[in-house]
């Protein structure tokens, strides 16, 4: 009899210890799709790989992000939608491309806005950009962090740009987007909207004289082969922007929205240190292979500021007066100036 109990009560412990087992499996950790639009190997990859690997790390392993690249999960546009219909979780993309969601946005569009990326990030990491971003949640997004695309210049095959008289002329392609539409035409440039994946070719037949881009584009597209000039202008800093689903986002702990926070400040100093050391590189073998670099004076680039001054006041009409005076007063304030 007493065996027999044994037995039961022995039964009865494996029962409960495998059953505590299974309800251990059945604890999975919380999985976070983050999308982005580049590659694996580029600057966006490398970002988005340190930050998956600094939520697990800070969670304990009880939340995993699962970076997507290379726009596997949609275009910028598409990932947003996603994460405001809450079907996505995270992405990284273009502050340009959430213009039409959060009209404040553009302002990071102006032409000439900033001299240089220090003052980007103080602007972007102050209160005017915690401003612009937190009017994402009014839309379904959450804005977490800024991370660095980078500055845009120009090349051509007509002339180094050294003033402003020199655009006259030149044939440019542009994105199909109206401030630079306006913005170079009022440079005294024949603006080309063209789609990016038809810039080469005519580049290369000679349909446009010239473009514009950041210089890591230049250089992976292989712009150099058909283009002799160089022109340092910075003439419009991009940013990218870690944004989260509010729908999701809201379902989360203080402490797990905590380790997204924490991860994607680690994640944005690194990208932009990643990215500025890719671009100085690739500036360097840009000029490697050929191509006469020059570089814009601040001078040129503030006789270019009052050039476009009716496009900024249209920006400024646009986002609101007051965002336009305290993103002024940041860059004073960024620059040493009262």
């Amino acid at each position: 009899m007493k065996l027999k109990q044994l037995v039961l009560t022995l039964g009865v412990a494996l029962a409960a210890a495998a059953g505590g087992i299974a309800h251990a499996q059945d604890i999975k950790p919380r999985l976070i799709r983050f999308g982005y639009g580049l590659n694996e190997v580029s600057n966006q990859g490398r970002a988005a790989k340190l930050f998956a690997e600094e939520v697990e790390k800070a969670s304990g392993g009880k939340m995993k992000v699962r970076a997507i690249g290379a726009a596997a999960l949609g275009s910028d546009v598409q990932m947003q939608q996603a994460l405001i219909g809450g079907a996505q979780e995270m992405m990284v993309g273009s502050t340009a491309t959430l213009v039409g969601i959060t009209k404040e946005m553009a302002i990071w569009d102006t032409p000439f806005l900033f001299n240089n990326a220090q003052e980007a990030d103080a602007v972007l990491d102050g209160p005017v950009g915690q401003k612009v971003m937190d009017k994402l949640q009014e839309k379904g997004l959450v804005g977490l962090v800024y991370w660095e695309n980078g500055f845009r210049n120009l090349t051509n095959n007509k002339r180094a740009v050294n003033k402003l008289e020199d655009f006259d002329g030149i044939k440019l392609r542009v994105m199909q987007n109206n401030v630079f539409i306006d913005s170079f035409k009022t440079l005294g440039a024949n603006a080309v909207p063209l789609p990016f994946s038809e810039l080469f070719t005519a580049l290369e037949t000679k349909t446009v004289d010239g473009q514009e881009n950041p210089y890591n584009t230049i250089l992976s597209s292989k712009f150099y082969e058909v283009q002799k000039y160089l022109t340092v202008t910075n003439h419009v800093y991009s940013p990218w922007i870690v944004t989260v689903s509010k729908k999701w986002w809201d379902q989360l702990s203080k402490d797990e929205q905590k380790v997204l926070m924490d991860a994607a400040v680690k994640s944005r100093d690194f990208e932009r240190k990643d990215t500025r050391a890719e671009a100085d590189k690739a500036l360097a073998e840009l000029k490697g292979k050929g191509m006469q670099i020059n570089q814009l004076s601040p001078a040129e680039a503030n006789r270019m500021r009052e050039k476009l001054g009716a496009v900024n006041a249209s920006i400024a009409a646009n986002v609101g007066e007051d965002l336009w005076k305290d993103t002024q007063a940041a860059i004073a304030k960024a620059r040493g100036g009262k």
